[in-house]
């Protein structure tokens, strides 16, 4: 199998690929601390995937720990559909992955349409052609996982699967230890609160692109840089535009 190295692995492309990796490390390393926002943490993550993996898109599925997956995070509106396509028909490339904890990949999905007669179907109608799926696992445990989609038939270098591994190694550390510094609070609250954190942001994302007849992305894009140049949580910003009319993408 030939692999295909992403973008950005030479010269000045090489130099700003470390920058936005050590950066994106940095980022979640802060998830340590007491306080801080779930889906914004997942929602750098699945971005960096895409800024340093050469991946087309990426998103995230997290376990609630009482039998459901849900959508968390997603660098794309096509890769957020493909992912609740993914749950709804209960088949699909991360289900597995979160199912047996282990990695699980296809460097070309029409090879695989016996697998995921669905799932394939409809990758391609989003113009996607190979994933990688990635467990956030902390030994035993599995609490979600994390899907690099591509745009054409290719192996993600082993390489980008260990930097994309590391990358859910370390967030999951994160959110495991917000757990154990609030004991008295199961994991599944947390993660319930931030699976109802999106759906806001998901309504706030709405309300934007209506409003000034914008893409999702674009909506998304401007809703995150508001909340970062300002040092808000992201969910805040969003209920303030789904309920006192703020709009970010004016600033």
């Amino acid at each position: 199998m030939t692999y295909l190295e992403p973008p950005g692995h030479t010269g000045a492309g090489a130099k700003s690929r470390e920058h936005t990796l050590a950066d994106t490390f940095v980022r979640l390393a802060d998830t340590l601390v007491d306080d801080y926002d779930v889906v914004d943490l997942l929602d750098q993550l699945v971005t960096a995937c895409v800024a340093v993996l050469g991946a087309s898109a990426a998103g995230l599925l997290l376990d609630d720990q009482k039998g459901n997956l849900a959508l968390v995070a997603s660098s794309s509106e096509e890769s957020r559909l493909l992912e609740l396509f993914q749950l709804q028909n209960n088949q699909g490339p991360c289900l597995d992955c979160i199912r047996t904890g282990t990695a699980v990949t296809s460097g070309d999905l029409e090879a695989d349409r016996e697998r995921w007669p669905l799932f394939v179907a409809a990758a391609g109608m989003a113009g996607f052609r190979s994933v990688a799926a990635l467990p956030l696992r902390l030994r035993d445990q599995v609490i979600g996982g994390l899907n690099l989609f591509m745009a054409s038939p290719r192996e993600v270098p082993l390489g980008d699967r260990r930097l994309a591994q590391a990358l859910a190694d370390v967030a999951t550390i994160g959110i495991l230890q917000h757990r154990s510094l609030h004991r008295s609070h199961v994991l599944s609250e947390q993660l319930q609160n931030a699976l109802t954190s999106r759906v806001v942001i998901e309504q706030a994302k709405g309300v934007l692109a209506e409003r000034g007849q914008l893409t999702m992305e674009a909506a998304f894009d401007g809703l995150r840089r508001y909340a970062r140049n300002r040092n808000l949580k992201l969910t805040d910003v969003a209920r303030r535009v789904v309920t006192e009319g703020l709009d970010p993408t004016l600033e």
